[in-house]
């Protein structure tokens, strides 16, 4: 019986599938490019305990907290589905997500994603926003380092989010439902 040849898209999921990339090191498939990042240095590290700490003792719901989570996320056009690995991805503690999840997990019922910038910043502030937009993903964080700044990106619709808010770091960025408050940022300085 003959097998249809696969195409480039499922060769590229293939390949990007069957890496062993060397230890610290992550790989993504964003757009249909393989995405190789080296481990983060010691302020990107920062930045993300900061953040986890302030969802965890402040948030009005209870969070679970997952660094370096799988996501397999929908496409844009002919390209694979988009892995994902965001720095922190948070999801309720009653939708009990991560339990058992396989590397790579959906991203239903994620409730926020952090990113902050390192050696591909572009990525950070176009390409992964754009994927976590098809992906459903309510509120996506960025900590764009290089800009001195914090975005929350929300209100997810086809391929970008609709609503954006930008502050400079140690202005207080407001966190909608279901955290509902406000990050504080002025140790980010």
């Amino acid at each position: 019986m003959a097998h249809e040849p696969l195409t480039q898209a499922e060769v590229l999921l293939e390949g990007f599938l069957a890496l062993d990339t060397p230890e610290g090191f992550r790989a993504e498939l964003i757009d249909g490019e393989i995405v190789v990042t080296p481990p983060p240095d010691g302020d990107h590290e920062k930045y993300i305990s900061r953040i986890v700490r302030q969802v965890i003792r402040r948030s009005r719901a209870d969070m679970d907290c997952s660094g370096n989570k799988g996501l397999k996320l929908l496409s844009g056009g002919a390209c694979p589905r988009n892995h994902a690995i965001p720095d922190a991805t948070f999801a309720p503690v009653d939708r009990d997500l991560f339990a058992g999840a396989e590397a790579w997990m959906p991203c239903d019922g994620v409730a926020m994603v952090v990113e902050v910038t390192s050696t591909k910043p572009a990525a950070d502030r176009e390409a992964k926003r754009r994927c976590y937009a098809r992906g459903g993903i309510p509120l996506y964080l960025l900590v764009d380092r290089e800009a001195a700044s914090v975005t929350l990106f929300s209100d997810p619709r086809n391929d970008d989010y609709r609503q954006v808010c930008t502050l400079p770091f140690g202005k207080p960025l407001p966190l909608p439902e279901p955290f509902a408050f406000e990050l504080e940022t002025a140790d980010f300085l």
